[in-house]
């Protein structure tokens, strides 16, 4: 435990928690809407932020976060509206928010290119306090909308259709997760790096989906998952000298195999579980529920 006694440490296991809450906690609803890459699109127009962020000698995590959020709405906005040249739209605005990264950062004053390194694959010796301060405001405006509005947000990814006929805000509820899909990026950028962030909002779900059943289930597991093995992948970077994006992604998808490895087992086991119930209860009941679900979490 010798590693609390520096500083910097410190600032990188707190930094790693809250990534760790905060990349399952929105990456559960972008997997239930098939959304699993917006991440990475997102991360590529963070890059023009963190450009600009050294070019106008400000904070990178700061403009980082008001240009993500600006391509995440208007990635929502192609959506919405680009039904036939919307892939064409959107490979352009990511491939174009990389360019404008790189651009920027050659603009920028001597020293930036070393700095970019560390914002693309996650470094721990650079998260600074004002960075743990702006990760802390970003990880609480996470939590409380994925929290506070789970019901709603999982009734809108689950049938868009049947939340919209329930009186639901659609599209206020979609802009609202991709802005929330965007604070993530720029939260989680100084551990795991922009470049493999969306690795760390999908695979912790994917992992959970494995063995649980409900939302709520998948959405404790996925969390545990993502603070286990933040942590894990910041304590072997410090110990070992290695990138700890790298290294969080490559444990995060180890604990994915280790799961559908304990899958099967778990499924033989609920399987006949559900075959002894059927003898004395409505087989209907045991049946996983769709609408239904969506109907009990926004209370109709």
């Amino acid at each position: 435990m010798d590693f609390l006694d520096y500083a910097f440490m410190q600032r990188a296991l707190l930094a790693a928690v809250l990534v760790g809450i905060t990349a399952p906690a929105v990456g559960i609803y972008l997997v239930q809407r098939r959304q699993a890459l917006m991440g990475d699109g997102i991360g590529h127009v963070a890059m023009t932020g963190v450009g600009l962020g050294f070019l106008l000698t400000w904070s990178p995590v700061w403009m980082a976060t008001l240009v993500s959020v600006l391509g995440a709405v208007l990635m929502e906005l192609i959506r919405w509206y680009g039904r036939t040249r919307g892939d064409i739209a959107l490979a352009m605005l990511f491939y174009g928010g990389m360019a404008g990264g790189v651009m920027f950062i050659n603009l920028a004053p001597t020293g930036s290119n070393a700095n970019l390194t560390s914002y693309l694959f996650g470094s721990l010796s650079t998260v600074s306090q004002s960075d743990v301060t702006a990760i802390c405001v970003l990880a609480a405006f996470v939590v409380l909308v994925t929290l506070g509005l789970r019901r709603q947000l999982f009734a809108v990814s689950q049938d868009e259709e049947f939340a919209r006929v329930t009186g639901l805000p659609v599209r206020a509820l979609n802009l609202l997760t991709a802005i929330t899909a965007a604070v993530t990026v720029t939260v989680a950028m100084r551990v795991v790096g922009l470049l493999l962030v969306s690795a760390l909002m999908v695979v912790p779900v994917a992992a959970a989906q494995q063995i649980a059943r409900s939302f709520a289930a998948t959405f404790a597991v996925a969390v545990a998952i993502g603070v286990s093995v933040t942590i894990g992948g910041t304590v072997t970077s410090y110990y070992q000298d290695v990138p700890p994006g790298a290294t969080i992604v490559l444990l995060t998808i180890g604990a994915f195999i280790v799961l559908t490895a304990l899958a099967a087992p778990l499924a033989r086991r609920r399987a006949r579980a559900r075959t002894a119930a059927q003898g004395t209860s409505d087989p209907a009941e045991c049946a996983i529920p769709g609408r239904r679900e969506a109907a009990d979490e926004v209370g109709v």
